[in-house]
């Protein structure tokens, strides 16, 4: 047990490093932008006292590096600062969005993981069979497009022609459940066809390795069924890998989930980046780049950590 908290505390940390390298990037990155936010608040007729005053007030008057340790410490404490455009916080305005990203994302992940698990011990079952090919280039496919197009795709058919589901992913806190499931199905569908070729993949891999290992084939000898080998023998031991492609999928599903927001109209916190970015906005874009440098870096974490929890050779270092 001390092992595995020492190596968790060392993943930590280096986690927390990282997070403050990625968070003076963000900062001094807004900050190289061309233009000059009160300028953009105020419009082009602003006179030099009131730009001057709104500078003042929102403390750009300030050397950047004060700036960015007030920002850093407001951060610490979930304080983003003000929107540039509403005046509102900017806590507020992204916390409701996120949540929504969050459902998105527990929406795919409740589809993709025990589809992609079942389906990479099917296909690791009926290895080079006619079937296994046509998974991994149905899985090659889904890889190799970007997200918009599957988005558009789905629309086209589901939305357009068949009239299944709504293009435009509209909620709102009114709805029941059930129609929230529905006006989410087409962007949550989009995310599972990208990280289920990812999980079934690395699923099938990691368990064909594993059959050629002396207690497979001793198995084997033992009269045993090919799909017990497989549930039994072969997929408790190969968790290790597939546990850390899923979190790191799961990561991919809450910071790479900008462009099926954008697609469907959803919500969410990456459609809030969005809008931020067109408006200049810059409190909002900082807070949501930060936000999803924290929850990738969060996952890679549940990702080590797992991968040590069930590998004991990562639990035992020499």
């Amino acid at each position: 047990m001390g092992d595995i908290l020492r190596l968790v505390g060392k993943r930590l940390g280096l986690g927390l490093v990282i997070l403050l390298v990625i968070s003076v990037i963000i900062f001094f990155m807004v900050e190289l932008l061309p233009g000059d936010i009160a300028q953009a608040v105020l419009g082009q007729g602003a006179t030099e006292e009131n730009l001057a005053a709104l500078r003042k007030e929102m403390g750009l008057d300030q050397p950047a590096i004060v700036r960015y340790f007030d920002w850093l410490m407001g951060a610490l404490t979930f304080d983003f600062g003000q929107s540039v455009v509403t005046g509102n916080s900017v806590a507020e305005i992204i916390g409701d969005r996120f949540t929504k990203t969050l459902f998105l994302a527990a929406y795919a992940a409740v589809i993709a993981v025990p589809v992609a698990i079942t389906l990479g011990v099917v296909v690791a079952l009926l290895r080079n069979s006619i079937f296994d090919r046509v998974a991994n280039v149905v899985t090659l496919t889904f890889i190799s497009s970007p997200e918009f197009f599957l988005g558009y795709i789905l629309i086209l058919y589901f939305a357009v022609k068949w009239g299944m589901f709504p293009a435009i992913s509209s909620i709102n806190d009114g709805m029941s459940f059930l129609e929230l499931l529905q006006r989410t199905f087409l962007p949550a569908l989009t995310l599972v066809l990208v990280v289920v070729a990812h999980m079934m993949r690395m699923t099938r891999a990691a368990i064909i390795n594993l059959l050629a290992s002396p207690y497979i084939e001793m198995a084997r000898l033992k009269g045993t069924p090919p799909w017990k080998v497989i549930v039994k023998h072969a997929l408790p031991n190969a968790w290790a890998p597939i546990i850390n492609v899923i979190a790191l999928n799961l990561a991919y599903l809450i910071t790479g989930v900008v462009l099926v927001e954008v697609v469907f109209v959803y919500p969410g916190i990456g459609q809030a980046l969005v809008d931020a970015v067109s408006k200049r906005d810059f409190p909002i874009v900082q807070a949501c780049c930060l936000i999803f440098a924290a929850t990738f870096i969060l996952l890679n974490l549940a990702a080590d950590v797992g991968s040590i929890l069930t590998n004991p050779r990562l639990r035992h270092p020499k």
